[in-house]
């Protein structure tokens, strides 16, 4: 099998750093409450953060070309000011505490783009869970373009139902080196990171999963599945378009092991107890009661979906199974936009959040079910992909904060 799973150096800023405002939300959570970000920046301002490093997508129609321009100059002088330590040929075991689950595991590591394919039906090892928007990629890729550092929000699930991965390096943490501890700002909880350095004990695990014996148990049939993107699949389809454009400029040698190549990511275990899946609900501006009735006459079925403005609710009927009502609802959202250019959707965590938006822009808000986590691998060998914005690894709170830098250049 080709080596899916490669280890790298990894960049934590020293300890002159504080971590408390290093560490930000990832760049497209919030992207209908600018308050958020503006509040973010006030508390963040005059210290070494991530937030001068990403580019929020709540600003992507702000002044993109200086807003770039500034983010490759911060990541230039954080590296001239030798602000970062590097860990070295090892992995990071994550525990993170958020305001609504504890003990939430992950490892950092890096993987080969490579071996990522995001079209559905993919033989890829790692495979997107939902659409990918090609619209959304060049854009992207322009932030990437001249960035010599990458902060992940790339999240990837394995299907580790007996626990074997993850869960045992969280048992032995004691003997692990800890590498940071910190609360996370705007309501983030608390992170701990612990250095990993029996990489190759855990690589041998991961691919494990890909025996025979335990892929027709789970499957009914061998695949080479093993990494499911459970967030940032733009963000991986963007480094691997950026790789793509680089590799055009190299020789198969110097290929082999360009930084570029490599994606910092996040793994956790499908199967953890405090990993919950939760719902992303829709909510339309510009709708009106156009919009209202069309969807009201469009969808049928059992299953019965709250639908409310600032003044009134409504109760949309659908497909009893959830997967198939957010496909419903999205397909029809998306036909709806396409023939009214004028409306426009946006997709918010949480329904005290989906109330704020709604209320404050006189818009449409739609609260959708849960998909189920545990048969998502299995959905996705059998039907490709799931709708965009299935499901969510989390709230918003509890999303990806970026901490782990690596150089994507030479």
């Amino acid at each position: 099998m080709k080596d899916v799973i490669k280890v790298s150096d990894i960049l934590l800023p020293n300890k002159n750093v504080d971590l408390e405002k290093w560490a930000v939300v990832a760049c497209d959570q919030f992207t209908s409450q600018p308050d958020y970000w503006k509040k973010l920046e006030n508390f963040c301002e005059g210290a070494h953060s991530t937030f001068n490093l990403i580019y929020p997508e709540v600003y992507l129609e702000d002044n993109k070309p200086a807003r770039i321009a500034s983010i490759n100059a911060a990541m230039k002088k954080y590296v001239e000011d030798d602000i970062f330590d590097t860990v070295k040929g090892s992995f990071i075991l994550v525990e993170r505490d958020t305001p609504y689950q504890t003990a939430r595991l992950g490892l950092v590591m890096s993987v080969d783009l490579e071996t990522y394919d995001y079209t559905p039906f993919a033989e890829a090892y790692i495979r997107a869970t939902e659409g990918t928007i090609i619209e959304r990629i060049p854009p992207r890729v322009e932030i990437r373009k001249n960035a010599s550092l990458e902060l992940p929000h790339i999240m990837l699930l394995i299907d580790d139902r007996a626990k074997t991965v993850i869960e045992p390096l969280y048992a032995a943490r004691d003997k692990l080196e800890k590498l940071y501890d910190t609360k996370l700002n705007m309501n983030g909880g608390h992170i701990r990171g612990y250095k990993v350095s029996d990489t190759e004990g855990v690589i041998k695990k991961i691919y494990a999963l890909l025996d025979e014996e335990t892929q027709n148990k789970f499957y009914g049939k061998v695949t080479n599945f093993l990494f499911a993107v459970g967030d940032g699949n733009h963000s991986l389809a963007t480094a691997k378009a950026h790789w793509n454009n680089v590799k055009k400029t190299l020789s198969a040698a110097e290929a082999e092991n360009h930084p570029a190549r490599f994606a910092l990511v996040e793994v956790e275990n499908l199967h953890s107890d405090a990993l919950a899946f939760e719902p992303i609900h829709r909510v339309i501006f510009n709708g009106g009661e156009k919009f209202i009735k069309a969807i009201t006459a469009a969808l049928s079925g059992e299953r019965k979906v709250k639908m409310f403005t600032s003044t009134a609710e409504y109760t949309l009927c659908t497909a009893a199974d959830s997967i198939d009502t957010i496909k419903e609802i999205q397909d029809f959202i998306d036909a709806y936009i396409k023939a009214n250019p004028e409306v426009t959707v946006d997709y918010v965590h949480g329904t005290e959040g989906l109330k704020e938006v709604v209320n404050a822009n006189d818009a449409i808000g739609i609260v959708m079910p849960t998909a189920e986590k545990n048969s998502l691998f299995d959905f996705i060998i059998k039907k490709g992909i799931m709708p965009r914005k299935s499901f969510s690894m989390g709230e918003a709170e509890e999303k990806r904060y970026y901490l782990e830098a690596k150089k994507i250049v030479k």
